[in-house]
Formats: C-alpha cells, structure tokens, sequence
C-alpha cells in the first residue's frame, strides 16, 4: 500500500504507513501466540506478554465463570493467572478446556507424600 499510495503522500506518509502495518503484525502475533499447555511436570501459561512456568503442586484450581474472558488459575503463592489460551467466548469448548485442566490439577496437584 506504501508504494501505490497517491502522489500527495510523500516519504514520511509511506514509512508511517509502513510502521503501522509493522505494529498491527506485532500485536496480532503476541495475540497469536497465547495457549495453555500441560505436560507431566505442570503447566505453562503463555499469554501475549510472558510466559509463566508452574509445577502441578504450585497450582490449585481453574475457574471459569460465566461472561469471563479466559480462565483464572489460582497458585499456592496467592496469585491468580488469567489464561488467555483458553478463551470463554468458545463456550462449550473453553468449558471443556477448563474442565480438562481442573481435572489434571486434580490428579496431579496434590504435593506428593
């Protein structure tokens, strides 16, 4: 679009243009990227800024109210985690996500004796 933009534009019109479309990009890939994935040690969250690394025993429930946005997690510290990999606007399915990780929280939570 830079380089086919009408002739009153000039140089700096053209990067600008540039730039913003650079930025557009940007913010869909952080948003992009977001997921919730569980393995046999715990849980990574990633969301579009960081990317948070918990073991089973440091996580302790999953909810998912009606009209959330994504899931909150709540750890053993006193903090609380949006996950924004499961997204509440896909019903059933955020449910079912949600379900599943309550019960590996479930199964695997527990600090072993």
């Amino acid at each position: 679009m830079a380089v086919f933009i009408a002739e009153p534009f000039k140089l700096p019109d053209r990067v600008a243009i540039v730039l913003f479309g650079c930025a557009v990009a940007f913010v869909l890939h952080l948003l992009g990227r977001v997921r919730v994935e569980a393995d046999e040690e715990g849980v990574t969250i990633v969301n579009a800024i960081r990317t948070h690394r918990y073991t089973w025993p440091e996580v302790l429930e999953v909810t998912l109210l009606v009209g959330d946005p994504w899931p909150k997690i709540d750890f053993s510290d006193g903090r609380t985690i949006g996950a924004m990999g499961i997204q509440g606007s896909e019903k059933a399915r955020a449910r079912r996500a949600t379900a599943e990780l309550a019960a590996l929280i479930r199964e695997r939570g527990e600090a072993k004796d």
